[in-house]
């Protein structure tokens, strides 16, 4: 398992955490996502080490941005 942690900007409530929760867990290989809203990071928990230029793409095209992994 692999687990990577992203800075995404845009969240600021329930639905966007749902939004991303349902768009990035629908990837393949994806196990496990947690969204803090607080801190503008997303957990991504997978099968093998995540894509980002994909985990990018789907954040994209729900409406946020994904600026890096989180350090």
């Amino acid at each position: 398992m692999s687990t990577t942690t992203y800075a995404v900007s845009g969240m600021s409530c329930a639905h966007c955490k749902a939004t991303l929760t349902k768009a990035i867990g629908e990837l393949d290989g994806v196990t496990e996502v947690g969204v803090d809203l607080a801190s503008g990071q997303v957990t991504v928990t997978s099968a093998a080490e995540p894509d980002d230029a994909l985990i990018a793409e789907v954040v994209d095209e729900a409406g946020y941005e994904l600026t890096g992994r989180a350090a």
